[in-house]
């Protein structure tokens, strides 16, 4: 007899892991033993990414080191480049990340070497070359040249400078470094268990990291943040939020089962397999996406949030999740809706790769059973003279 079927393996233990620790009762996150709160803009996201992938806070030397191998990965290759430049206007920038990746792949001159230091090493490469192609995208098919790389400042501000092409203010790669932190990791979430599934047939970590990218990009996962923006866009006035979410939640009460697993017949930014209350990254980012929208012009995009929020508090009891504050923060550092997603994946890839490599450190091919709901075993019937 197998254990007792759960849907989608809801709280399903599937493996160990001593990165990441969620507490869904509590709404708290850790991250090798530290909250997300302490971590989010005191540690720099080089440091925690460092941390990530060694189990400890790097120290002065140490984490110098992981910056100049950071910066040392930096430089679009010119055949992504190329590549980039022949895709349609209108590609979805999540589709020409995967596709840059699988093309990197082939360039990575360790892409038949999985041991312990090649994927060190390509995880650094890996990290510069997600937010080198996501910015490099945006400006094409916007008719702008890729920003040249540059080898100062830090891997937040890299960011920043690559979509926009000029240094940026301190402030703004403070709260990029923060945004890239509160998404680095989050335990076995969807397309971290693609990565590690990818990593336990013994696939690259290139492999791994393209099939995460492509799991991220579905609305019940990474895609939700660009549902909550054009949600927030369509809302427009905050005057008008209380009636779209009396409407939404009236909808959905007349829908299927079915019908109500429609992402488009939800909500999006509230929810949580694991979470049963605020997800405690949304509590870093409510403040700075007030703080955000304030010194930007956008509070009025804050202020549909904050009704939107109160809404949903009234007539749910579904928590708030990353991806709802974040969008208004996203939207305050003039990234477009399209976007948000790949911007979630620069920081995502930190966490992929920590997973992938203590995946190959103690490894085991992840194979579940499925319980057959089929007909009955049967003989072929004898054919019809």
């Amino acid at each position: 007899m197998h254990d007792q079927w759960k849907a989608g393996l809801e709280d399903v233990i599937a493996a160990r892991s001593a990165v990441c620790a969620i507490d869904g009762a509590a709404g708290r996150l850790f991250y090798r033993g530290y909250e997300i709160g302490e971590l989010a803009g005191a540690v720099p996201f080089e440091d925690v990414a460092a941390l990530l992938w060694t189990g400890e806070r790097p120290d002065a030397a140490q984490a110098a080191d992981f910056r100049a191998r950071l910066v040392a990965a930096r430089g679009l290759p010119a055949p992504i480049e190329a590549l980039l430049r022949s895709l349609p206007r209108d590609c979805h920038p999540l589709d020409a990340l995967r596709t840059a990746i699988s093309l990197d792949a082939a360039l990575d001159p360790d892409v038949a070497d999985s041991g312990a230091l090649a994927n060190l090493r390509k995880s650094f490469r890996l990290m510069v070359r997600v937010p080198e192609v996501v910015a490099a995208w945006h400006r094409i098919r916007s008719g702008r040249a890729p920003a040249a790389a540059v080898s100062s400042g830090s891997h937040a501000a890299y960011v920043m400078h690559l979509l926009e092409g000029v240094a940026p203010s301190e402030d703004v790669a403070r709260v990029m470094d923060v945004v890239l932190t509160l998404h680095a990791d989050h335990e076995f979430n969807a397309s971290t268990f693609v990565a590690r599934v990818a990593v336990a047939t013994l696939a690259d970590l290139h492999a791994a990291v393209v099939a995460a990218i492509a799991t991220l990009k579905g609305p019940r996962h990474g895609g939700a943040n660009e549902d909550v923006l054009r949600m927030l866009q369509e809302i427009g006035d905050p005057a008008k939020a209380e009636a779209f979410i009396e409407a939404r939640l009236g909808a959905r009460g007349a829908l299927s089962k079915a019908e109500r697993a429609n992402p488009k017949a939800r909500v999006p930014g509230f929810g949580h397999r694991v979470y049963r209350v605020d997800d405690a990254r949304a509590r870093v980012l409510r403040g700075m996406a007030k703080s955000m929208a304030e010194a930007t012009g956008r509070a009025r995009l804050f202020e549909v949030a904050e009704r939107v929020y109160d809404a949903m508090k009234a007539r749910t009891d579904l928590p708030v999740n990353v991806d709802f504050f974040s969008a208004v923060v996203y939207d305050a550092l003039g990234i477009p809706a399209d976007l948000c997603t790949s911007i979630f994946a620069i920081g995502r890839v930190a966490g992929w790769c920590a997973h992938a490599m203590e995946q190959y450190a103690d490894n085991r091919l992840i194979r579940p059973r499925a319980e057959y709901i089929g007909v009955a075993p049967r003989r072929l019937a004898a054919a019809v003279a």
